[in-house]
């Protein structure tokens, strides 16, 4: 088989070529000269506005821990440990000093929640179907309505997950595990 040569000798690029791959190259960096870095600055921006909304729900889920343990006394037992998870999730996002907590931080202390939230909290008691913050008169409807709460937000935790970083995702996730594993400890035993 015998090949042709071209009319034109291929001493180099067409002018065309050029001038195309020039423009290209003119605007890929034009593009991208400060966006990555803008790119960044809004998914850390992102990433801590969901941290610390993270670490408020955290603490005023367990501020609503105290208050069933408070009208409920005889619960306390069997709350207390699901409590005192939920204030290590609040300090694993760093909520009640104002920075960004790392994942060892979540050793924290179970009663460093905000006493006076708890105490607020604890107030009122409430009618079966209220989800205004007031607990429950029961003990089941109080027991119901942390299951509910954690369910929430374990569910919401989990929507957030693909909005977030890396490292932001994996504790949302684990802390959304845990919140569904609150909510079968609270509901076992009730169907």
């Amino acid at each position: 088989m015998s090949f042709s040569a071209s009319p034109r000798p291929l001493w180099g690029p067409r002018r065309r070529s050029l001038l195309a791959s020039a423009a290209g190259a003119a605007l890929l960096a034009g593009c991208s000269g400060g966006s990555e870095s803008e790119e960044r600055a809004a998914e850390r921006s992102a990433g801590d506005a969901a941290r610390a909304r993270a670490g408020k729900d955290s603490e005023a889920l367990a501020a609503r821990y105290a208050a069933v343990m408070s009208a409920h006394p005889g619960l306390a037992e069997r709350l207390r440990p699901l409590r005192a998870e939920v204030v290590r999730h609040a300090a694993a996002f760093g909520a009640g000093d104002g920075r960004t907590a790392s994942p060892g931080a979540s050793s924290a202390a179970p009663d460093s929640v905000s006493a006076s939230a708890s105490a607020s909290a604890s107030a009122r008691a409430a009618g079966p179907g209220d989800d205004s913050g007031r607990v429950p008169a029961d003990e089941k409807g109080a027991v119901a309505l942390l299951a509910g709460a954690e369910r929430k937000l374990a569910d919401r935790r989990a929507a957030d997950l693909l909005e977030v970083p890396g490292e932001l995702a994996r504790l949302l996730a684990s802390v959304a595990a845990a919140g569904a594993a609150h909510v079968y400890l609270l509901t076992e035993g009730d169907g």
